[in-house]
């Protein structure tokens, strides 16, 4: 079974920045798109970001923009998230994604389903 291995999560205070990493076998990390998803309590899973494994393009989700930036490190297969200005309701657990295909299209890059593998997920916690 392929993993994923998320790692970075933490409590921090609002304004505050975190990264996060995600870390998958080569095959699956350079398959198709990274991305990073999160659940907050009671909420649906939420797209946060998505790079394809060429790099050319990143995606996010509207509450994210401009605070939030993913990124590839082909070299150790890792894809990191790198969260700036935290919000309370930033607060969630973040999930690292692997598809099979490139997607290079915004509005499919964001859909859930078209990702395959799935970490187990990491907390981040925003206090206000």
């Amino acid at each position: 079974q392929v993993q994923l291995t998320e790692s970075g999560g933490g409590l921090v205070r609002a304004g505050d920045s975190l990264r996060l990493s995600c870390t998958a076998p080569g095959r699956t990390f350079n398959g198709g798109n990274m991305a990073w998803f999160r659940q907050a309590p009671g909420k649906e899973r939420e797209f946060v970001a998505s790079i394809p494994r060429t790099g050319e393009f990143t995606y996010y989700g509207d509450s994210v923009k401009g605070r939030f930036t993913i990124s590839r490190d082909d070299a150790k297969n890792t894809v990191v998230l790198q969260m700036n200005t935290l919000k309370p309701e930033d607060t969630a657990v973040y999930y690292c994604a692997a598809s099979r295909t490139i997607y290079r299209a915004a509005h499919v890059a964001s859909q859930e389903s078209r990702y395959f593998y799935w970490g187990q997920g990491t907390q981040v916690t925003v206090s206000s």
